[in-house]
């Protein structure tokens, strides 16, 4: 087959010599292929059943992988002092090394070992993977409060406050930098933004070779169900992905290196820092050991001779006349069915490369005249980039809007908001099948699915907690804090600009950045039988003097995290609704040797205009409601405190913008497919007169040719 834009896994495929002598045993008697050995005793791996079964597994380990940055994504942030647009853009790179490269993998089709290059595809997944857990071990080890000397434990003594004479003695972040320690920091980032492009040009092969393998190789009533049971098992992957972050994110992350003493944290710290880069491991080796069997499937396989005999039983039953007449394609003459190929790969025949890129623009324009295709796309546009930066930040938002643990955030969104996704996706389906829908149906299926969608979300600006009363940061403009910003009975300490150790006052439920700014000057650790509690004493800062616990406040309403998490569920769902009908409105509305072209632009578009800029826009925006940056080095790192209600209303008015955007292009199509229905109905009732008055000249024993419309 010549070159085509889209994934290879849509449209026909136009095999070599040696693969038309083994497809051809479809219509052979007795289905022999030839008396190569090989095929009269073929081995294990001639087998398309077991190909499902391993691309199956594959898809699922390597969703796994990509999709597991997504769960880690605030914690990555806090170890390496990332900024949400900075993470957003790593989350980007993903795509950068797929879109780049999709368009030539799909213009190789079959001319090369398409086994062979989805096992090579998905080593480098994994060796991208294993990159990218390279940073925690050439990194220093993790030391939550930067202000402890090396020779005494990181809690202990670290930010009390101390005489202003005792200055010079305590330590500083910042006094630390040198271009050795930013050097490290670029690199340890840069190498996190190579494994990232490794791990989209590595998933380049794998969806489209699979797909076309399948479809190549599998009996025709039996493709279909491959391919459903391949898309069922790889959506699992995300959710794979949320369980297996909330998993590693209870552990420690120098838990390979855990320091003499032990640590004094606990998974509710905001200091506490997962162990991240052992999800990559996991998933990584997941991803090699499905690749193994790639390297025995052989370049073509004898064609499945058998379909489900359920499917043969039921076209036996429903089997009409009409379907073998001159129509039938198992009637068509062998001219008429070359025609027919013909047409479909018209737009793109065998071309060089060179060529191929020459004649792209021209053919890319020409597809986006069709207003229906154009219209839709922008749409699944609009939609993918809600769901890209859904699908990044929400286990960060739940974190900081309802005050809990990353692990529990990706627990939530691991059981309830991916399964949502694919019931939505499944149902869509069943209602245009069983409904019957046409174009105009379709179109308001998505139409409908996507008002229902913004109904459910408003009530999302409503559900979530206020900031936290930060003692000397809460009320202030700037996000960084100056030290006449802060009480004066602290004066007298020498606290660090740049210490991070909250503790919380009970009785006032104010919060301070560490218990020098509360002007505590003595620590007390209370045994209990579960855990021990640090509570820090001598506060000048305190009404009354009264003691202040270790770590940030507890929300009163976190129990609100589950509501707003069900919405948001049921608003994917009716969301998924719209990517069945919106597929068969591009199927339906571009020519038939256009519809390969189309779903490869299609998925073009998504990538470049969604998948790409939204998880970067959506960091941005992030960025602008936080009040309190952590400085490494004099410059921006992570954010330690926002403003919730701007983080809500901006996080979820964003997705509200996208989803608009979806509804308007929805509503503008089924008003051209109305248009169109009504210009055809006028066009057909202005015939049957007509059509009428050459029945009665023809007599009653006698029909026109062209009686049907």
């Amino acid at each position: 087959m010549g070159p085509r834009i889209g994934p290879a896994g849509e449209g026909p495929q136009v095999p070599d010599k040696e693969t038309k002598a083994t497809m051809g045993t479809e219509n052979t008697p007795g289905g022999k292929a030839s008396p190569d050995p090989q095929d009269v005793r073929p081995s294990v791996f001639h087998n398309i059943k077991l190909f499902v079964l391993c691309h199956s597994l594959l898809q699922l380990a390597q969703l796994m992988i990509s999709g597991y940055l997504k769960s880690s994504i605030s914690t990555v942030e806090k170890r390496f002092g990332l900024s949400s647009q900075t993470s957003g853009l790593l989350v980007s790179f993903n795509e950068v090394g797929n879109t780049a490269l999709i368009v030539f993998v799909s213009y190789f089709g079959s001319r090369v070992h398409r086994p062979r290059m989805i096992g090579y595809g998905a080593i480098l997944v994994a060796l991208a993977g294993l990159l990218m857990t390279l940073p925690h071990f050439i990194s220093e080890p993790y030391r939550y409060d930067n202000t402890s000397p090396e020779d005494m434990p990181q809690d202990f003594k670290a930010s009390l406050c101390l005489p202003t004479t005792s200055a010079p003695a305590r330590t500083h972040s910042n006094g630390n930098c040198s271009s050795y320690t930013e050097t490290r920091h670029l690199s340890v980032v840069g190498i996190m933004f190579v494994a990232q492009t490794l791990l989209g040009v590595g998933g380049v092969p794998i969806q489209p070779f699979g797909i076309s393998y399948i479809d190549d190789f599998a009996h025709n009533s039996n493709s279909p169900l491959y391919l459903g049971i391949l898309f069922a098992v790889t959506m699992m992957g995300p959710g794979l992905a949320f369980g297996l972050g909330s998993l590693m994110l209870r552990l420690y992350v120098d838990i390979n290196q855990m320091p003499e003493g032990g640590i004094s944290l606990t998974i509710k710290d905001p200091r506490w820092v997962g162990a991240w880069w052992l999800g990559f491991l996991i998933a990584a080796g997941s991803v090699a050991l499905a690749a193994i069997p790639y390297f025995f499937f052989p370049k073509e396989m004898p064609k499945e001779k058998h379909e489900l005999q359920f499917r043969r039983k039921v076209l036996a039953v429903t089997d009409s006349p009409a379907r073998k007449d001159k129509d039938s394609p198992s009637k068509q003459s062998p001219g008429e069915s070359t025609k027919k190929q013909d047409g479909l790969v018209q737009i793109a025949p065998n071309l060089t490369v060179i060529q191929f890129i020459k004649v792209f623009p021209r053919v890319l324009l020409q597809t986006l005249r069709h207003p229906i295709f154009l219209l839709v796309v922008l749409s699944q546009v609009c939609l993918s980039s809600m769901a890209a930066g859904m699908a990044t930040f929400l286990p960060k938002f739940l974190e900081r809007q309802f005050s809990i643990t990353a692990s529990y955030a990706n627990l939530l969104i691991g059981c309830l908001s991916f399964p949502s996704v694919i019931v939505g996706i499944v149902v869509g389906g069943v209602l245009v099948k069983r409904l019957h829908l046409g174009p105009v149906g379709c179109g308001a299926l998505c139409l409908l699915g996507m008002l229902l969608c913004l109904f459910f979300s408003l009530p999302l600006f409503f559900i979530g907690c206020p900031s936290h009363q930060i003692a000397g940061i809460t009320h202030q403009t700037s996000a960084q804090p100056r030290p006449e910003l802060f009480p004066s009975c602290m004066e007298v300490c020498s606290c660090p600009s740049d210490g991070f150790n909250p503790v919380c006052d009970p009785s006032t439920r104010v919060e301070y950045i560490t218990p020098c700014h509360a002007g505590c000057s003595s620590q007390v650790v209370q045994d209990a039988l579960d855990k021990s509690q640090v509570f820090y004493t001598n506060c000048s800062c305190v009404a009354e003097g009264n003691p202040v616990m270790a770590g940030s406040c507890d929300s009163t309403c976190s129990h609100l995290v589950v509501p707003f998490l069900l919405l948001v569920s049921l608003g994917s769902a009716l969301a998924c609704l719209t990517h069945t009908p919106s597929f068969m409105l591009i199927l339906r509305g571009v020519k038939k040797e256009d519809k390969t072209l189309a779903v490869g632009i299609q998925f073009m578009f998504l990538r470049i205009l969604a998948w790409m800029p939204s998880p970067v826009i959506h960091g941005s925006a992030i960025d602008t409601t936080c009040v309190h940056w952590a400085l490494s080095c004099g410059r921006r790192a992570v954010c330690r405190y926002y403003n919730n209600d701007l983080l809500r209303n901006r996080f979820i008015g964003l997705q509200f913008f996208f989803k608009t955007g979806s509804v308007i292009c929805f509503a503008l199509v089924l008003a051209i497919l109305r248009q169109q229905d009504k210009e055809a109905r006028t066009k057909e009732s202005r015939s049957s007169p007509a059509v009428a008055q050459q029945l009665l000249v023809s007599g009653p024993g006698k029909k026109p040719e062209d009686s049907r419309v």
